[in-house]
């Protein structure tokens, strides 16, 4: 009974897992860019895969719906890039950490096109083909919950750390923005000061000059 229930809780995680990593689709008007954000740790596999969806079914896709693709990281290094293509893929292992973008983009046309695109980009874990795992390992279908699971838990600690070394860098910029705010605080507090000092000199030199004290 306590097996069948861990079966069940680890079905329902990897089922979670599948449903976070599904594909999404959207429209990409011609002439406009549309860029996804992804956030990827550093040495993470990440893997991408793009087509545009063929609007009239049955009929050849048209010409007209060709998209440019470019991936970069946060710091603006280019990591994939494909010029006027209906369907294509990348697979990179990611050298910074941070936020990664796809940015889309579609020539302009007369009159204005609506271009459908479906995109799936998985990283981590999610990004490991489980599906030639099981084939080469020939492993049973608990053992291979088993494993996905493993993996599963070893990318969510990774995450854990790679949070906690972020967070831990946010309270060191915490405290030197506190320390630099301070100083500031005392600099402006001085200067006040010092200007109220030399308006109340000039004053008094003044009225002296005027012997009016």
């Amino acid at each position: 009974m306590k097996l069948q229930r861990f079966a069940l809780c680890i079905i329902a995680i990897i089922g979670l897992l599948s449903a976070i990593a599904q594909s999404i689709r959207f429209e990409l008007e011609s002439g406009h860019t549309k860029c996804i954000s992804e956030d990827i740790k550093s040495n993470s596999m990440t893997v991408g895969h793009y087509s545009v969806v063929n609007p009239n079914e049955g009929q050849p896709l048209p010409e007209s719906h060709r998209i440019t693709l470019r991936v970069t990281s946060t710091y603006g290094n280019s990591y994939h890039s494909s010029e006027n293509v209906q369907t294509g893929q990348f697979a990179f292992q990611a050298v910074e950490a941070g936020d990664y973008m796809a940015c889309f983009f579609a020539i302009d046309h007369h009159p204005p096109l609506k271009i459908p695109v479906e995109f799936d980009w998985r990283s981590g874990v999610a990004a490991k083909d489980w599906s030639n795992v099981a084939k080469k390992g020939s492993v049973d279908a608990m053992e291979y919950e088993l494993k996905k699971l493993a993996d599963t838990i070893t990318s969510i600690q990774d995450e854990m750390f790679y949070l906690r070394d972020r967070e831990h860098e946010m309270q060191e910029l915490n405290k030197v923005t506190n320390l630099r705010m301070g100083w500031l605080s005392f600099l402006s507090l001085f200067i006040c000061l010092s200007v109220a000092g030399m308006q109340i000199w000039h004053l008094k030199s003044f009225f002296e000059k005027k012997k009016l004290i």
